[in-house]
């Protein structure tokens, strides 16, 4: 026989549906080719195994001692074949129990996980998820390895590692939160004043990248004096309950302050960007039919959130 690698696989089927059919007609049928084709095929596959293979007799083509030594191996190999290039089974939410990993920010748990989660579990009951905070190893490693299956909530402006696939998700307005005693701060605030306030600053974990405000500031030529850098939005928060520093944060999460301590929203400078939230998975899971789910309903979740 010659090498592996100058052996036509196609022609295993051809042998196949011979040892099958016993009938080269047959055979070509089974195959939708043609009869010459299919004669054609069998000649190279005797030239290659080097070996008659099939004998025509009365009672239609016999197989040789070698075709049949070779059969359990083909139907064995061909078998390995259709499974490993069957397309993924079909993922279903309803039956399923596997537990999914996001990693995310403050935000979005707060905010808006319990409501995707009670509206999840309706048609997913045996479904769960574990939340993680968004880190650096996440990104470069986690993601990766599995450990993590999605980041939700990443501002769009993050440097990410290669090999990631990051999508638009959810844009949010913007609003800053002052003490309600800070008299320095009256209902909103233009870009020079924004930048002469003293700041609560979140780190990027916190998926509102600061380095995006600094950066709107730069454009206008002014910077900003950060007090505290915070990891969480309500440490934050309550800083800025106790002194006269302001912090920018999404509307949302400012309207649940207000209702947990005595600070009030003040409107922006109108140059301040939105925050632009995305979905960051894996290339190398995207296409997993639990990964695709996972993706899916998240997507229509914020085209159909309506914040409580």
């Amino acid at each position: 026989m010659r090498s592996l690698r100058q052996f036509d696989l196609n022609l295993l089927l051809v042998f196949e549906a011979l040892m099958r059919e016993r009938h080269v007609t047959r055979a070509a049928e089974r195959l939708y080719l043609s009869q010459p084709a299919l004669s054609h095929s069998l000649k190279r596959l005797r030239e290659s195994l080097d070996d008659p293979l099939f004998i025509r007799t009365e009672k239609g083509m016999q197989p040789t001692p070698r075709a049949q030594a070779l059969q359990p191996v083909v139907q064995q190999a061909l078998a390995l074949l259709r499974e490993g290039l069957a397309p993924p089974a079909l993922f279903s939410p309803a039956n399923s129990t596997r537990r999914f990993t996001l990693a995310t920010t403050d935000y979005f748990e707060e905010v808006m996980y319990p409501t995707f989660l009670s509206q999840l579990l309706a048609y997913a009951p045996g479904i769960s998820f574990s939340i993680e905070l968004i880190t650096q190893e996440v990104l470069s490693k986690g993601l990766e390895q599995r450990q993590v299956d999605m980041v939700v909530g990443l501002d769009s402006q993050s440097v990410l590692p290669s090999g990631v696939i990051q999508t638009p998700w959810m844009d949010e307005d913007l609003v800053c939160l002052a003490a309600s005693h800070n008299e320095h701060v009256g209902e909103a605030l233009d870009i020079a004043q924004f930048a002469r306030e003293p700041h609560v600053e979140l780190a990027d974990i916190s998926g509102l990248l600061p380095s995006n405000i600094d950066s709107c500031l730069a454009q206008h030529g002014l910077t900003r004096r950060v007090i505290s850098k915070n990891l969480n939005y309500i440490a934050a928060a309550r800083v800025v309950a106790l002194t006269e520093a302001i912090m920018t944060l999404p509307r949302q999460m400012a309207e649940r302050f207000v209702t947990m301590l005595p600070v009030r929203l003040v409107e922006p400078p109108k140059e301040l960007p939105a925050l632009k939230m995305t979905l960051i998975q894996h290339g190398l899971y995207a296409n997993q039919p639990a990964n695709a789910w996972l993706y899916g309903v998240l997507t229509e979740f914020a085209n159909g959130f309506n914040y409580p």
